[in-house]
């Protein structure tokens, strides 16, 4: 029991942020062919899995099979790639679960409104995954691994299973704002997908699956813009703000209650071709004319960053980004070659030469000589 937790953990944290994640038209994701992602499940399967989540103010979309069976082998060393491999066949034989056969990871942040007491509510989170493995013998491990600390509770007609985080509990008794997170839950929502977060994040998805408070399509058809993408992330970061401080209303006096402009509405991504990785994004507007303006600040912004950075990788990569204003979008692209990214990798895990030749260069401390002493007669 003692190997098959740790294990268990890293399966969790493999499947929920491998990570707990292109500037075209956000409806292109919405067509009458099927559209097959490299994943191996359709798109239309992904959005709508995605669909019966609950509202969310930032999501991370991750494709773990791409990642794994794709870039690792491009950019890990053979002996790292062993290594990865032995580890998912661990996870696989103690926890059942195949990490090379995930679907999808999501990590979905919600922001609320104040409450009467006009205190900052903070964020709550939940991971969300799918693949080939069954939730419930997930669920029935964690359990066993737990030892008694996992609570089972039934909402509506799951079975969410709470946990106490003792650290977080103990400091939340000093800082009130900790409490959120002092307590975290597991479900599993379907018979191949289980989400990890904070319990009433975790009853609003249970809820969401009879069809009340789903996220919203404008969020899912930005994130999904590409389905076949390594990892993108899609957010309203102005909305949460205003959430959070009461600009539209708290949740006991309510005022506006949506904020209808996508100004600061961001996407980005990350996914690959033969040759390059790409680097794609786009951040909403509001019109042309601001679009304009915004695309101009942030590319003054990088000349400036430029002139800062000594390494001529860094310029490199500050150079390939390419940013447009485009209708209501400031519309960012850049393309990595694969064996710079490569090099770059190899270059940081090698030890500096500064430190080779210092370490080579320290002289080697020199032996003290043994000093006998000569024993004196007793005298007769």
């Amino acid at each position: 029991m003692k190997r098959i937790f740790p294990l268990l953990i890293t399966a969790a944290l493999l499947l929920t942020i491998s990570t707990a994640t292109l500037a075209q038209n956000p409806q292109s994701i919405v067509t009458s062919a099927p559209v097959t992602s490299a994943s191996g499940i359709s798109a239309q399967d992904i959005r709508a899995a995605l669909a019966s989540l609950p509202e969310a103010d930032t999501l991370i979309f991750i494709n773990p099979r791409r990642i794994i069976n794709e870039v690792a082998p491009r950019v890990m060393a053979p002996k790292d790639l062993e290594g990865m491999r032995k580890a998912f066949a661990d996870i696989n034989q103690f926890a059942g679960v195949d990490p090379t056969k995930v679907d999808f990871i999501v990590i979905a942040v919600r922001f609320r409104k104040p409450t009467g007491d006009l205190k900052l509510v903070p964020p709550e989170f939940m991971a969300v995954t799918s693949g080939d493995f069954k939730s419930e013998s997930l669920m029935n491990l964690a359990r066993m691994a737990s030892e008694g600390k996992l609570r089972d509770e039934t909402y509506g007609e799951k079975t969410l299973s709470l946990m106490t985080i003792d650290p977080i509990a103990k400091e939340a008794e000093k800082n009130p704002f900790l409490k959120s997170f002092a307590e975290v839950g597991v479900v599993a929502l379907s018979a191949n997908s289980i989400a990890v977060g904070t319990p009433n994040y975790l009853r609003a998805a249970i809820d969401s699956a009879g069809s009340n408070g789903r996220i919203s399509v404008e969020n899912l058809n930005s994130l999904l813009r590409d389905p076949s993408v390594l990892v993108s992330v899609a957010g309203s970061p102005m909305e949460s703000f205003s959430r959070s401080f009461g600009i539209l209303g708290t949740e006991t006096n309510p005022r506006a209650p949506k904020c209808d402009s996508n100004l600061g509405d961001f996407y980005v991504a990350l996914t690959m071709d033969a040759t390059n990785f790409m680097l794609r994004g786009a951040m909403g507007a509001d019109n042309p004319d601001t679009a304009s303006i915004m695309n101009s600040l942030f590319s003054g912004f990088l000349r400036q960053a430029g002139s800062f950075m000594p390494g001529k990788a860094e310029q490199s990569v500050l150079n390939s980004l390419q940013l447009t204003a485009k209708d209501n979008e400031v519309v960012l692209s850049a393309d990595f070659p694969q064996q710079m990214v490569i090099d770059f990798i190899k270059s940081q895990s090698q030890p500096k030469k500064e430190d080779a030749a210092r370490t080579s260069a320290a002289p080697t401390p020199a032996k003290k000589p043994v000093v006998r002493r000569k024993r004196r007669r007793p005298s007769q």
